[in-house]
């Protein structure tokens, strides 16, 4: 593990971080063995590759750090993090969010788009479907309005539906708002909230992903990100659901996480 967790990362040290998060198979168990063995991520690349198999670690991603993609992947974000209201919050660092923190699988890096201090305050989710009712619309942008105004930030998936609902509400009342994406930040998803997207962040709202920047809508990421909308929050609540939906992987996510579940009766 690095010695100093307050510091910040050298350059070097943050592109090897960022090359380490591009290869495949690399969530925060292997990203936290990778820096435990060699002490940080500079040294993790230059070790050798038997080094990187006897932590249990395989061929492919072994073979991936030299490759072309994931150096000018990794040069991209740096350049990326100096553009001013972007930001990259890492686990071992003492800005990570306290409450994510404590899940089983934090994603060992968040990029930011906006307010990274929002991910800190105490936050409620409002997830549900992407084809909802009416009356459920309307019942999130209740719920979404009135938990705003009593000081919850509204954490949810900026998808359609229900999660659009609520992020708009939140802004209507001037209150915080974070949409967690299952793409990266360059890669926004759906297109059709781009506007929302930038409206949440001039508002003092955020967007966070895992995900590399040029990461895109792949279907599996969006159950993983679900994790992360319940991992920021106090409790989640659904509004409304299909029995095979993304929002009830969230609150079964919550209820494992020890979050409080809340569900609005159809």
């Amino acid at each position: 593990m690095l010695n100093d967790h307050s510091s910040p990362c050298s350059p070097a040290e943050l592109e090897a971080r960022l090359r380490l998060h591009r290869l495949p198979e690399t969530g925060l168990r292997r990203f936290r063995s990778l820096l435990e063995a060699f002490g940080s991520a500079s040294s993790a690349l230059s070790a050798p590759g038997p080094a990187w198999r006897a932590l249990g670690i395989p061929q492919a991603t072994i073979d991936a750090r030299r490759s072309a993609e994931v150096r000018d992947g990794a040069l991209a974000a740096m350049a990326w993090l100096e553009r001013s209201g972007q930001h990259l919050l890492m686990w071992d660092r003492p800005d990570y969010p306290a409450l994510l923190k404590e899940i089983d699988d934090a994603p060992p890096l968040l990029f930011v788009a906006g307010n990274p201090a929002l991910l800190d305050r105490p936050q409620l989710a409002i997830v549900g479907s992407r084809r909802a009712t009416p009356p459920a619309l309307d019942t999130a942008r209740a719920f979404s309005r009135c938990l705003a105004q009593a000081g919850f930030t509204i954490t949810s998936g900026l998808a359609l539906g229900i999660d659009g609902a609520a992020h708009r509400a939140a802004l209507e009342v001037a209150g915080g708002t974070i949409g967690v994406l299952g793409t990266g930040l360059q890669k926004l998803y759906p297109q059709r909230h781009r506007d929302l997207a930038r409206m949440m962040i001039d508002m003092g709202g955020a967007l966070v992903s895992e995900y590399p920047l040029d990461a895109g809508p792949l279907p599996g990421n969006f159950p993983r990100r679900n994790r992360i909308i319940s991992g920021l929050s106090l409790g989640v609540l659904v509004v409304e659901a299909s029995l095979a939906s993304g929002s009830l992987i969230t609150a079964r996510l919550a209820a494992e996480q020890g979050r409080e579940v809340y569900a609005i009766p159809g």
